[in-house]
């Protein structure tokens, strides 16, 4: 009798430890979505046939492998930091062919180096995802999960998952100031460009609500002016900023915010987040040391003055400590200059995210 009872009492015992494992196991992981340009790209350019590529070395050299992902970093992105801190799984690029089945839960990454929220902005890169491709690839994404999961399922799937969204500088750095004399600056005076960039951008945020989006960061322009390597040679003869390069980013930045409160207006929730990434970029372009960095004005891996003439290669001069640089090539930072981006986009106040940051917008949107 006496044995009888111990068995009963262990069959429960275990009983509910294997539910409990179950449980563990069954709990919902929210998925990851990511649109934009070399910022987020995690290796899809490196699948296309373009120009813009980082498939070889040193790129990745100091990413887990040691090896080219197609990233334009040293290491990780801004996207893959955002997965480590909260604990997901880092997303496939969506052209990936090992983005199938239970990966598909995971989420995606669309983003493509070069594009920018104008249709032709980046068209001198060849084949590359523009943001309405990356649209209609994220509705084909949708098809495949509802066929894996069901509608229902898909659609929660979706409402509940962050979404990040990095673009807008190359409408200015590979669009409007490309050439001396672009097709862009042409048509429009700098005001007048800047508008018609950020209402081209609110229609594009509205398709992002229409698929399903709700919880969505969106990044406003990044460095301009004397914040990158690439544009001081361009720009500076003496390493200062150029004004009109600093007056487009603060021009854009104002717009930018204002549409967003407008749109989540119109929403009836605060469904975008906007980070003011210039704001976030000025902080270490102004005073590096405070960041741990000796410089922001010259890239870790590049040519000629400022490092900053061209992407890296495998000739390019290479220095030693990537954590020391805030700009591992001309255009973009380093892995240590991202985990300060993503700490503000995290934890920071209403002066680098509007109108709260991601632990706010997780917090009221837990996964239940």
């Amino acid at each position: 009798m006496a044995s009888s009872v111990v068995f009963r009492c262990c069959l429960i015992v275990i009983t509910n430890l294997f539910m409990a494992f179950d449980f563990a196991h069954a709990q919902p992981t929210r998925a990851f979505f990511v649109f934009g340009d070399s910022l987020a790209d995690n290796g899809n350019n490196h699948l296309l046939f373009t120009t813009l590529r980082a498939d070889f070395p040193p790129y990745g050299i100091d990413y887990p492998t040691h090896k080219p992902t197609g990233r334009f970093s040293n290491g990780l992105n801004i996207p893959d930091i955002i997965s480590e801190q909260l604990g997901l799984e880092q997303t496939l690029p969506y052209l990936s062919p090992l983005l199938l089945g239970e990966k598909l839960l995971v989420g995606a990454n669309f983003a493509s180096a070069g594009v920018g929220i104008l249709n032709d902005t980046g068209i001198q890169f060849l084949q590359i995802l523009h943001i309405h491709k990356q649209l209609k690839l994220f509705e084909q994404y949708q098809r495949r999960l509802r066929a894996h999961i069901g509608a229902e399922e898909a659609k929660k799937l979706v409402n509940k998952a962050l979404v990040l969204i990095i673009i807008g500088g190359n409408d200015f750095v590979n669009n409007y100031y490309w050439a001396p004399f672009s097709a862009r600056s042409r048509q429009f005076s700098l005001p007048d460009y800047v508008t018609y960039v950020i209402s081209e951008f609110k229609n594009i945020l509205k398709k992002f609500y229409d698929l399903g989006g709700r919880n969505v960061l969106v990044m406003g322009m990044g460095p301009m002016g004397c914040c990158i390597p690439i544009e001081l040679p361009l720009w500076s003869n003496n390493g200062d900023c150029d004004v009109e390069l600093v007056s487009a980013a603060s021009l854009y930045d104002r717009q930018f915010v204002e549409m967003i409160k407008e749109l989540n207006t119109e929403i009836g929730a605060d469904v975008f987040i906007a980070i003011t990434a210039h704001k976030l970029f000025m902080d270490f372009v102004n005073n590096p040391q405070a960041f741990g960095f000796v410089t922001s004005k010259k890239a870790c891996c590049e040519y000629g003055p400022y490092n900053g003439i061209k992407l890296c290669t495998p000739l390019a001069n290479l220095c030693q400590n990537r954590d020391l640089y805030a700009f591992w090539d001309s255009i973009h930072p380093s892995e240590k200059a991202c985990r300060i981006i993503v700490q503000q986009i995290l934890n920071g106040s209403n002066e680098y995210m509007y109108p709260m940051n991601l632990s706010t917008v997780l917090a009221m949107d837990p996964m239940v």
